[in-house]
């Protein structure tokens, strides 16, 4: 608690926090993110942007910040910018909005906070009533993503007064629950929201990652993938994934199939059928997100023979591709990702199925120069994690999404809080706010 110490009521009425204007505002803001961004740069202070932010600064994730952020792991850092829209992560809601706070006389913008309003399933509620069928699917929440402080306004209160301004802001379209998500080692953002503001700790997704190699990685031949039209793609998830089986599902689901990043829904099944008429088929579906136009990865502090190893394979196997080397894209320059999102498989030969298909998605990837990573964000507990394909490196489970409830909704008692439910299983991570 002590990183955000509260505001003097003098530099409360100091702080003007006011809606963003592109035309005034975007220079500034970039500006800002800048400064967030140096901070970071060096070897003192923290390791994390939002912890060095000491009035709260929260990110979504070492890869979901709001701009910039940094990701220590055994002596190396994974550094993300986010590129164009700067709504980038908030526009596909009906309801969004950046908000900005200037300091003293002058009309210097030193913070900025994003927040929309979507409507998402909350999964199977821990019991049921009698009016449980009338019960609505989906609740209205409010997320909180890209707190950034100037470094030279921090601990004056201006992240706290843009939570509660972004919160006050959410409340008032009808949200019953607002989220932020951060980094377990974040400890200034975990003081600010779970301290001040009472969200709770609620799901930690694990990010599973992968490098794009050159060469395409083989599909068994029995095994059949087919891309999906939109439509099609929308009443496959309906099937596989209804809203009482998963949290965070979109009510826009068919909106995010057919965005024009949505690369592709892809479904694999058995050639032929399966060979057992007895044996229930299987099948599993995902789709592709292109993440290349809107993020760049960069990973900082390699070690210079790490660095050297990791060229010389690439060398290599330019020179010698015949010998298929699983050599490393250059990550230690910008570079792009894909993601892959509402994984679901089916039946005895599901997992089979979905590692295909996952191979199927890194070469699709392979496709794109600018994609170095394809990466995957599920629940802990949902089977897929254990299938896809991943590198450790590449990986990380240190993610928190963290709660708090805004407003009671119709049907809710204190034994039925969403805040306190047990997690599904099936955690819906949408890519449009990576």
């Amino acid at each position: 608690m002590g990183v955000v110490d509260e505001a003097e009521p003098m530099e409360k009425t100091m702080i003007r926090v006011r809606e963003f204007d592109v035309t005034r505002d975007l220079r500034a803001v970039e500006e800002l993110e800048r400064l967030c961004q140096v901070g970071l740069s060096g070897d003192q202070g923290s390791d994390d942007p939002a912890a060095d932010d000491h009035d709260g600064g929260a990110e979504k994730k070492k890869r979901r910040s709001g701009k910039t952020k940094k990701k220590k792991k055994r002596g190396m850092s994974l550094y993300v910018e986010q590129i164009g829209d700067p709504f980038a992560r908030v526009r596909h809601a009906p309801d969004h909005v950046m908000l900005v706070a200037e300091y003293g006389e002058e009309d210097e913008v030193v913070g900025v906070i994003k927040a929309c309003t979507r409507m998402v399933s909350r999964g199977k509620k821990k019991k049921q009533s009698l009016n449980s069928s009338k019960q609505p699917q989906f609740v209205k929440v409010a997320c909180l993503l890209g707190l950034r402080v100037s470094p030279s306004h921090r601990r004056l209160g201006v992240a706290t007064e843009l939570v509660r301004r972004a919160e006050s802001w959410c409340a008032a379209r009808g949200a019953a629950y607002a989220t932020m998500a951060t980094t377990a080692s974040n400890a200034a953002s975990l003081a600010l929201f779970a301290g001040r503001f009472a969200y709770a700790p609620f799901r930690r997704p694990v990010l599973l990652g992968h490098p794009v190699h050159r060469h395409r990685a083989r599909v068994p031949r029995e095994h059949r993938v087919v891309r999906l039209p939109p439509p099609l793609a929308a009443a496959a998830y309906a099937a596989l994934l209804p809203p009482s089986a998963a949290e965070f599902l979109p009510a826009d689901l068919p909106a995010l199939l057919h965005h024009k990043l949505t690369l592709g829904t892809y479904l694999t099944v058995e050639r032929g059928g399966p060979e057992d008429p007895a044996r229930p088929p299987s099948l599993a579906l995902l789709s592709v997100w292109d993440a290349t136009r809107s993020l760049r990865l960069r990973v900082g502090g390699a070690p210079a023979l790490l660095r050297a190893s990791l060229a010389a394979a690439r060398a290599l196997d330019r020179h010698a591709p015949w010998l298929q080397v699983p050599s490393v894209p250059d990550i230690f320059r910008p570079f792009g990702a894909y993601l892959m999102y509402g994984l679901r498989m089916s039946g005895p030969e599901g997992p089979a199925l979905l590692r295909s298909l996952c191979r199927h998605a890194h070469n699709v990837a392979r496709k794109n120069p600018a994609c170095a990573v394809l990466a995957a964000d599920l629940g802990p507990d949902d089977p897929a994690a254990a299938v896809v394909p991943h590198w450790t490196k590449f990986s990380c489970d240190e993610d928190v999404w963290c709660i708090k409830k805004l407003r009671a909704t119709a049907g809710d008692d204190t034994e039925d809080d969403w805040t306190t439910s047990l997690a599904p299983g099936v955690l819906f991570v949408d890519p449009r706010e990576f």
